[in-house]
């Protein structure tokens, strides 16, 4: 899964990121409003977690501009401001959750969370395809009641299938899900996982779409 983080603030901003990689996520940190919004019109996000305070242009006209070009990525922002009136304002410009500074790391993975799984409807924060069971907080994978354990790109592209159950992902979809920009792309990375996966979890699981992308089966 792939978020953006907007934070000006080195610090803090340091953190949050280390902590979402730490969770697995592959993360795009920018520090300005104006960079934000490029890159959420320009790339293809999980999640972005957004500060209200930004240099160049705020947290409110980034959600205001996304929103006018009909971007739907879930936007859990941030903010020093406590009043009701400041969550009011930034719900209402299209925010789908709201934190306040300072805050607790496992709070913020927790709402991350919860705003992707109501983007697609879903109350459970377990995913699942016939007997495969993958727990977003415990970070396991289970077949038929039994444990599998799977490389963390592994568990990534899983994670990501399972999300947009019902849909084709293309191979550049699921290398996006792989890798932040910092990172290299390795060759045939989505292939060589896809193999792996197939191999613990049943040649059945996962669909290729031929010159499309893959499936759940």
């Amino acid at each position: 899964m792939r978020l953006l983080l907007v934070e000006d603030d080195k610090l803090l901003g340091e953190g949050i990121y280390a902590g979402l990689c730490q969770e697995g996520y592959a993360v795009d940190w920018v520090r300005d409003g104006e960079a934000a919004e490029s890159a959420c019109l320009s790339e293809d996000y999980d999640c972005m977690v957004l500060d209200i305070g930004l240099p160049r242009q705020s947290g409110l006209q980034v959600l205001d501009h996304v929103r006018a070009h009909g971007n739907d990525t879930p936007v859990l922002m941030l903010t020093a401001r406590d009043t009701i009136s400041d969550r009011i304002t930034g719900l209402d410009h299209g925010a789908d959750d709201y934190m306040v500074k300072p805050f607790d790391l496992d709070e913020l993975h927790a709402r991350v969370r919860a705003v992707m799984r109501r983007r697609v409807g879903r109350t459970s924060p377990l995913l699942s395809s016939g007997d495969v069971e993958l727990d977003p907080v415990a970070h396991s994978v289970k077949k038929a009641g039994e444990l599998v354990e799977l490389s963390p790109k592994g568990f990534a592209i899983l994670h990501t299938l399972l999300e947009n159950k019902g849909r084709v992902m293309s191979r550049t979809r699921l290398e996006e899900s792989l890798y932040s920009w910092k990172d290299e792309i390795e060759s045939n990375a989505v292939e060589v996982h896809i193999h792996h996966l197939r191999k613990k979890l049943g040649s059945e699981l996962i669909r290729t779409i031929r010159g499309v992308g893959y499936t759940l089966g």
